[in-house]
Formats: C-alpha cells, structure tokens, sequence
C-alpha cells in the first residue's frame, strides 16, 4: 500500500487454501528433515539459504558487516539457550544491522497476541527435546500459509554477539530465528531493507490492514483505537520521512509499534494517551508524558504507580495529539474487515480470485482514449446484495476490493513491483458468462471507479460503497504487455463473484467468522446508555455473557466478585469503569476462560497442578510455593479453585507484575515508600 494516500482503507484476509506457493521458495519437507538428522545424529544444514554471504545478500548491508563475520547455532552462543518462554511477556526483540524496523513494529504487535504468534511460531520447538538445528515458520504469502524451514546458524561478531535481531534476554533466540525465516522467505536479508508494516502484518496474520493519514484523520481517531485494541488487531505506525534522531527523540522515517491506550485523568480533565515502542529498544520521546515528564504528577499515585515505567527500553507514552502531529501513518491489522463499519451484527464474507496477465493477451494496460487494448484485460463479475435485505433492496452495500500482485523474482527487492489499479464499471444485464465484454462496451461506459493514479505497490485497495446489482471489476497494470500475476479478494455482507471466460464457473463468498461481533454490539448499546459501569452494572454484564468455552457450567459473578475487579482496573479511583477499560478486560477474560478451560477435566474447577499449568499458558509463571498459596487463598476448602476466582487472582497477578516492572531499578527488587507500601497493600 501506498504510505502516502490522503486517507485509504486496504483490507486483507488470509484463506485456508491457494492455487500456488510463493514462486520459487524452496519446498522442504520438515518433518522428514527433522527426522532424517534425529537419526543420522547430526544437525541440519539449510543449502537452499546457506550460511555464506549469499544470504546477507548482495547491497548496502555488507557493508556494514564486521571483518570476521561468524555463523554459529544458539548452544554455541549461551549454555542455556531457549527457543520461547511465556514469562517474557514484556516486548524483548531489539533491531539489528538490517534497515527492517517496518519487520521488527510487525513483530512487536505480535507478540501482544499469544494466539496470533503462535500461528507463525510453532512454539514447542526448543534446543533440548528432538534438536537437530532445524527450525520451522508460517507465513501468509500471497493467499496461503506456508512453512519456511531454517537452520539455526546466526550471523555474529567476533565477539558472539548476534549481528541482526536479537533479545533483551540473551539466552532467547526465537526472534532471530523468525527473522532469517523471513529473510529467506524474501531472498536474503537485505531484502529486508526498507518496507511497510503493513506488508509485514498482512504475512504474518494474512489478515485485514487498514492505513490512516494522520494528518487527515477524522475526529473519531480515539474510537478507531479504542475499539481496535479491543478487538484483535495488530498496530502499527511511521513518523515523517528522513534520517535523522530528533530532539524529542523521535526517529525519523522509522516504524513504531503501538502497544497501548489509556485515558487518564489529571485535574478533573481526561487526557488520551498512547503508548508506542521503538524497535531498537532504546531511544525514547522526550516531550509530554515521557518517562521524566513532570505530567504524570498530575496523575493519581495509583495510576502513576501503574503506568509509568522508567527504563530506556524504547517503549514510551505520549498524548494523542503529539501522535498525529509528529507521525504520518497509522496501519490497523485486524483479521476481519468490519473494524469500522457501523451495521452492527452483520457478517463479512470474502472471496479471492487468483489471475493473471500475459503479454500479447490479457495484459491490456490501463483504459485510455486511444488505446484498444483495455478491454483485454482479465473481467470480473460482482453481484452485491444485503443479505438481511434480499436482492431487491436498494440501501447501498459496503464492498471492498483488494488487488495483490505476485512477485516476478525471488529476491524481494529484485524487481520493482509493476504500477497497478483497478477500474469499476455498472453492467445492466448479461447472460454470456463465458465472453468478455468488448471494446464498444468500455468506449459507451463511464466507470464508477478508477484508480487516481497507479501505485507500484504490493497491494492497492478501496473501499466502495454500492447500490446491489452487478458490477464489472477490470484489474490492469499502467501499461500494456507487462506480465505479472495477480490475486483479487473482494470482502461484502453478501456477493457472488466469478471470472468471465475462465473455467472455474461461479464463487459463491465464504462467510468470515468474527466471534466479537453480537458481543461488541451488545457493550456499546449497553455504554451509550451507562458511558461509566460501576459494580452493580459490571455483574448484571458479565452474568449477562455466554462464556462458550466453559459449556454448561456457566459462572456467576457475584456483587463481591465485581468489585473487587473494578477495585483492580480503576485507576483513577472513581468507583466506576469505562468502556475502553471494560473492553481490555473482557479482552482478558477471553484469553482467561480458554486457558481455564483446557486444564479443566469437566469439574469446574483447577487442582494445584491444572491451575499452575493454566497460570503459564497465560504468561505467568509463579514457584509451586506461591502457585499453593494462591489456591489456598482464592481457592475453595478442598484446595480447588473456581473460574470466578480464577479470573481475580490472573487480574491481580498480572497488576502487581506490572507495578513491579514499572517501579524495579535492576529488575530484582523495588523500594517503596510507606505510602506506597500502604496503597500497594490495601489495593491488593
């Protein structure tokens, strides 16, 4: 997508299936790798990406490389090496010699999202249990999931330092291992030079991306990212073009994650925030709301207390103003395309199309007056319809229509991408679904749609909004005789879409699953009546909820219950909850009944070893002493412990996990004033 459209929507969707793998990416069998070293004793060597020079690649990188560059396997850098532990919840991963900070702002988000990451990232591989140095990884590319099988060996300094991506925590190496998947996956690692986020997130989620011109953001901009947080989205952003390290610390022409939002209170006003981080792990904002800003005096000690957290680790908080002033680009990535529309409870469904065009046949170039080679392209058909409406109904439709083209090398940035659009024409009748529409029809017809200009880019999208009928949809690139392959995906409420003349007959869309939807319809309705909750209202919601993954043992909240949850999530002590506040916590809920749910055996309840087993799979990790007196704590007199209670001690847990995060100096301890002991103590 363009990083500089005044205000475009790009929408993006991974099916189960495609026609074809990326071309060219070497296809290797895993499993029978991995078995074939197990039993000859040795480790794998990967000759399709080789641990030579020619994986770095052949430009500007090489440059930047230390004289005595090594290639070594995790065991060979730390005597403890691990592939993946749940307990780095916190955003670890730090920027390399490789220009991939739009790669790195991808990551980052993804590692917010324990399901979403673990799609891409088997992570029950390791370095102890069936090792043999091979590694595999799951990219969305181009219309299909695909494995891309590594070796472990990593480019280092003299000094065993990893020359690319790395972690915080040196014995943790899944992230570098990501890194050269992708690299091969590109054609090399310098490849990996300059990019969008966008491009990132759409491989690794297949999903929706949705990007935002700052500068022309409407005034709903704190909705979009309220509910965007909410809902399981993947954000990014980009500041202004250069080069450089600002005073405000902000770097220029650089790619940020958004980890957070938050609407605080200081001196009986609001103020929005947004929480970013750097992918080099350092170099932070220094204006409002930084880490040594005197604005968060204004804060309650608790909200301070939880928020703020002193440590360069490149993650900062900043107002939302500052956001849209000092960025460009805002890139959602959700995986379904209803983020922002307003029919409420309505399903999206989506179909996707793989084409091409052939010199000398189906590559006719954009439409223009005097060219007669338009009307060669490859046609689509569109029916469109409200579904709850029927075929008849004249309400206008919400379409969007998404155009991807293949790369022609195997290299990355070995060919430029082709200049491509797309072109949206009415048709009133036709019955000849094997004959394209000829040159008179396109010299009578205005189009609805037509590109501004071509883009050369990966992907060009819009979103349009129709009256039902059919529609004909004419995929080009600028100029004629230029060969390329493409995928088009249309998303709507209802459609039937086809290629005329191909053989594959009528596609009928396949609907897309969005568990959130009549939930989310149900809170807005619920706070456009209540904008603050308090207790009461919190467990008429919650006892309101079907929790499908505890079947028919359904919890019940009790009063207590809820307010010692809202005792936890209020910050600014007003004895109430937002909207904002309460979608974060049912976004924890969810995460906590699936977690709860797989340890439990059918009773309703966790012993000590389910509970610890489920406290991991959540990201926490307590010693089996605290693990007991958690449960005899929140447990029952039989030493089990109920989802209720379950829910409280994971909200307690994670909290104080925070507020130590925030307050330790040297990651081993904290000190704390008596007033703080005092508040901290009482408040848990």
């Amino acid at each position: 997508m363009s990083l500089w459209p005044p205000f475009r929507c790009g929408w993006k969707l991974g099916p189960r299936y495609s026609r074809r793998a990326s071309p060219q990416l070497p296809q290797q069998d895993f499993e029978a790798l991995l078995a074939e070293c197990l039993r000859n004793g040795c480790l794998f060597e990967d000759t399709s990406f080789p641990a030579t020079l020619s994986s770095i690649g052949s430009g500007s990188l090489l440059e930047k490389l230390p004289p005595r560059l090594q290639w070594k396997r995790p065991p060979e850098l730390h005597s403890n090496p691990q592939f993946y532990f749940a307990k780095t919840k916190r955003l670890d991963l730090c920027q390399g010699m490789v220009g991939d900070c739009w790669f790195l702002a991808a990551l980052q988000a993804l590692t917010l999202h324990q399901d979403i990451l673990s799609r891409v990232v088997p992570l029950n591989q390791s370095f102890t249990e069936k090792y043999a140095g091979i590694f595999r990884f799951w990219f969305w590319h181009y219309g299909k999931w695909v494995p891309v099988v590594i070796d472990d060996r990593l480019p280092v300094n003299e000094a065993g330092q990893l020359l690319f991506v790395s972690s915080t925590y040196k014995n943790l190496f899944w992230g570098a291992l990501l890194e050269k998947a992708y690299a091969k996956l590109s054609g090399s690692y310098e490849d990996l030079q300059s990019g969008q986020v966008s491009e990132a997130l759409v491989d690794f989620t297949g999903g929706v991306t949705m990007t935002i011109n700052l500068a022309e953001a409407h005034g709903n901009l704190w909705d979009i990212l309220t509910k965007a947080t909410y809902n399981r989205t993947l954000i990014g952003c980009q500041t202004h073009s250069g080069e450089k390290i600002l005073e405000n610390g902000l770097v220029e022409g650089h790619a940020y994650t958004v980890t957070g939002i938050r609407k605080v209170t200081c001196k009986h006003r609001p103020e929005y925030l947004v929480k970013l981080r750097n992918p080099w792990g350092q170099v932070e904002w220094k204006g409002d709301w930084s880490d040594s800003s005197s604005k968060w005096e204004l804060l309650s000690p608790k909200e301070k207390i939880l928020l703020l957290r002193k440590d360069n680790d490149g993650e900062f908080w900043m107002t939302l103003q500052d956001f849209k002033t000092h960025f460009v680009l805002l890139v959602i990535c959700k995986l379904t395309p209803g983020l922002l529309s307003q029919e409420a409870a309505q399903k999206w469904t989506y179909t996707m199309r793989e084409g091409r065009w052939e010199k000398g046949s189906t590559a006719g170039g954009r439409r223009q007056l005097l060219q007669g080679t338009f009307w060669k392209n490859p046609q689509f058909l569109l029916s469109v319809w409200r579904p709850e409406e029927g075929r008849r109904s004249l309400r206008p439709c919400s379409v969007l229509v998404s155009l991807l083209q293949k790369p022609r090398h195997r290299c990355r940035k070995q060919k430029p991408h082709l200049a491509i659009g797309f072109y949206l024409y009415r048709v009133n009748k036709y019955h000849d679904n094997q004959r394209r529409l000829p040159p008179e029809f396109f010299q009578r017809n205005t189009p609805l749609s037509q590109p501004d200009r071509f883009l050369k880019e990966k992907e060009v999208s819009q979103e349009l909004c129709l009256e039902p009928g059919t529609y004909l949809i004419v995929p080009c690139t600028s100029e004629a005789n230029q060969k390329s392959e493409f995928i088009l995906r249309v998303f709507s409420r209802k459609h039937i879409f086809y290629e005329i003349g191909s053989n594959s007959g009528v596609v009928f869309s396949k609907e897309i699953e969005d568990q959130n939807e009549g939930q989310d319809e149900f809170f807005t309705k619920f706070f456009e009546k209540y904008p603050e909750i308090n207790a009461v209202q919190l467990q008429s919601i919650l006892n309101q909820m079907t929790w499908s993954h505890l079947g028919s043992r359904q919890p019940f909240f009790s009063l207590e219950a809820c307010q010692g949850i809202l005792a936890l999530l209020d910050l600014n002590a007003s004895g109430t909850m937002s909207i904002q506040e309460f979608r974060d916590l049912w976004k924890q809920l969810k995460l906590y009944q699936k977690v709860f749910h797989k340890q439990d055996n059918g009773s309703g309840y966790l012993n000590w070893e389910q509970l610890r087993a489920a406290m991991k799979e959540a990201g926490i990790v307590l010693s089996d002493d605290v693990c007991q007196l958690m449960l005899v704590r929140y447990g029952c007199p039989r030493l089990q412990m109920g989802f209720v209670s379950f829910v409280h001690l994971m909200l307690r847990v994670e909290n104080m996990e925070d507020v130590f995060q925030n307050l330790t100096q040297d990651g081993k301890g904290i000190y704390l004033q008596k007033p703080e002991w005092m508040m901290m103590a009482l408040y848990s």
